[in-house]
């Protein structure tokens, strides 16, 4: 099956699809609905085919359906009918996941994306469990003010990173994960990697999308 993998991001909306070799990208932001992200998606693959898609989404994933509005894109994306628009069936997953999908190697995993905001997810066993970690209390606002892109802005590498490692650190000592793996496009701004943890890759993402697919 050839599967088109969509990673909605908070600054781009990044493609791959099945056979292809260099992804390709278009920009999102706070004015990107669904609508506008299905056409710019198929303008951008239209000399792609794929019978299949998936869509890593930036939000709450329970059970295949969105379930909140992004934080970082305009809204509608709830019940918006995304096998109609392309025309094929669809996969929903939480864009973090996806990624942790794609680095997953067994046992349980630890993933934490940092990008626009804080991505992050279980994998226990093979059963993926995504987690909203960035919108829970931490300091005087929360993980993603602190981890996500307006926290490295704010406070400048050098803090911003003693943050990602005290989380990291504070994370690994509740959950006992026996592989972490930090992602996401800011993941090497880090000076030095916190102890016990891994560096994923954007292209992990896509992985995850085709294993969606697989049986």
């Amino acid at each position: 099956m050839n599967v088109i993998v969509i990673d909605v991001g908070g600054t781009h909306v990044k493609i791959l699809a099945t056979g292809q070799t260099e992804p390709r990208r278009l920009p999102s932001g706070p004015t990107m609905t669904p609508a506008a992200m299905v056409a710019g998606v198929k303008e951008l693959a239209g000399d792609w085919k794929y019978e299949a898609v998936s869509v890593g989404y930036p939000g709450v994933v329970i059970r295949g359906e969105i379930k909140a509005e992004p934080f970082n894109l305009a809204p509608g994306w709830v019940g918006f009918d995304f096998q109609s628009a392309f025309g094929r069936p669809v996969k929903i997953i939480n864009d973090a996941a996806m990624q942790a999908l794609g680095s997953y190697q067994g046992g349980l995993l630890l993933f934490l994306g940092l990008g626009t905001g804080l991505g992050s997810a279980l994998i226990a066993d093979g059963v993926i469990v995504p987690m909203e970690l960035a919108h829970m209390a931490y300091k005087k606002a929360t993980y993603e003010d602190y981890l996500g892109i307006r926290g490295l802005e704010r406070l400048g590498k050098k803090k911003w990173q003693r943050h990602v490692a005290f989380v990291v650190a504070r994370l690994i000592a509740v959950l006992h994960p026996e592989d972490v793996v930090l992602g996401g496009g800011n993941v090497r701004k880090l000076k030095e990697i916190p102890p016990g943890c891994r560096l994923g890759d954007n292209a992990h993402a896509f992985i995850g999308g085709f294993r969606l697919w697989e049986k």
